[in-house]
């Protein structure tokens, strides 16, 4: 092969982009992550900065974006299994181009009103709800199944690259530079223009639904659940998260810049150090997963471990005493959150018919983060009664107790004992 080609067979995580579609799939993908930092600082800064509001405003904006992924994600999912999930993609990205161009325009006028840009971010977190469970679905079905680890993989390498620094210090320069977030807004808002593009220049033509089919969606909707409900390694999964997930994500979200700003007497740039180097765990573990190429032997024993790791890190950050332990926890948690993704995605993309593929992931998402409202709900009151300290030391050991606890449960590890990853493993040679 010319070109490129040599580069992108030694470097594992790469090799998925020798696939002409998921090339252009992903290019897109990653422009509109870049734009996704951009809007981390743009959002902010709008709220804080140009229209005077408090914390409490912009965290109000920030649940409004999250509403719409909860409701309809379940409806998203159904979609995403009954029509061409490409032209699904391309409609998410011009929700999202519309919603976000929409406070651009409106705060370059200085006619945006926290109303408005509610009722905007709202309209931007359907889109977003639609986008995800297109994507995780249509992955499989454009990439040959050896190279699904490396693929998974990818996208979690450039997510902290893209997000969480070029496209936060693009946003920074944008805002500076035009003395204001308007302009940052509209520059997000094309990142969604190049990835609808880019699926558009896809050839593959994807018809997930057969045209003799005349159920309903709420009957497309049982069958998910039905099938869920039969795969005991699946839905033990899903209840494990919601129920970790409760104990640790409100304290990982918002007791940790107590904990570096505080207890620790760090500046903001600390904090983004000690952001940055779970940033950087993530992106070694994808490669790490990517050059190995394949799931582990037991790949559900793995996904539990790591899983783990994870929440106990958070009972990590209760005990820190300097920056740099900070920074060691957070490199081993979100490095360890990142293989249990990628386990996890491959696993199901592998185990689960092509056909279900969007109800599940759709209904993993609205289980898994079931718990997350609570969570960010009991946080504030909990650490106020018995310190912040002592609840992140609490919520860690309870969230990685219960997720060791459910690998021990009947069923758990199923496609371990049952045989069912060895009839979808792909040959080395296939590889």
């Amino acid at each position: 092969m010319s070109g490129p080609a040599p580069l992108v067979d030694r470097i594992g995580v790469l090799k998925p982009l020798r696939v002409r579609d998921f090339r252009l799939m992903w290019t897109g993908l990653a422009v509109s992550m870049v734009g996704d930092g951009i809007y981390i600082i743009a959002l902010a800064l709008l709220v804080l900065d140009d229209l005077g509001r408090s914390n409490s405003t912009l965290a109000l904006v920030q649940g409004a974006v999250l509403l719409p992924q909860v409701t309809l994600i379940i409806g998203a999912g159904v979609l995403a299994d009954r029509v061409d999930r490409r032209r699904l993609m391309i409609a998410a990205d011009a929700i999202r181009f519309v919603a976000i161009g929409a406070i651009g325009a409106l705060a370059l006028l200085d006619v945006l009103t926290i109303p408005l840009l509610i009722a905007l971010a709202i309209l931007y977190g359907m889109g977003m709800a639609l986008f995800g469970p297109a994507f995780s679905s249509i992955v499989p079905t454009i990439v040959p199944e050896p190279l699904l680890v490396q693929a998974n993989s990818l996208g979690l390498f450039m997510r902290p690259v893209a997000m969480f620094f070029v496209g936060p210090l693009i946003g920074g320069l944008l805002v500076d530079a035009f003395d204001g977030a308007a302009l940052a807004f509209i520059a997000d808002a094309l990142t969604f223009v190049v990835s609808a593009v880019a699926i558009l220049l896809m050839r593959a033509r994807h018809q997930a639904r057969d045209p003799a089919d005349t159920s309903s969606a709420m009957d497309d909707l049982r069958e998910g659940v039905r099938y869920v409900r039969t795969q005991r390694w699946l839905w033990l999964a899903m209840v494990a998260a919601t129920v970790s997930l409760l104990c640790t994500w409100g304290p990982w979200d918002n007791l940790l810049p107590v904990v570096v700003t505080r207890d620790l007497g760090g500046s903001a740039s600390d904090l983004g150090v000690v952001f940055g180097a779970g940033g950087l765990a993530s992106v070694v573990a994808a490669v790490f997963l990517a050059q190995r190429g394949s799931l582990p032997s037991r790949p559900v024993t793995v996904l539990y471990l790591s899983w783990a790791v994870g929440m106990f890190a958070v009972a990590g950050f209760g005990l820190v005493t300097e920056i740099w332990q900070a920074m060691l926890v957070a490199f081993v948690g979100e490095g360890s959150i990142t293989v249990l993704v990628v386990v996890w995605v491959t696993l199901v993309q592998r185990l689960v018919p092509p056909h279900l593929l969007g109800r599940v992931f759709s209904l993993d998402w609205m289980i898994s983060v079931g718990g997350a409202p609570l969570s960010f709900a009991i946080v504030g009151p909990l650490s106020d009664a018995i310190g912040h300290d002592a609840t992140l030391i609490w919520a860690g050991l309870l969230g990685g107790g219960i997720t060791l606890a459910f690998m021990f449960v009947r069923g758990a590890r199923g496609p371990e004992r049952d045989g069912s990853l060895a009839t979808q493993e792909p040959s080395a040679a296939a590889a």
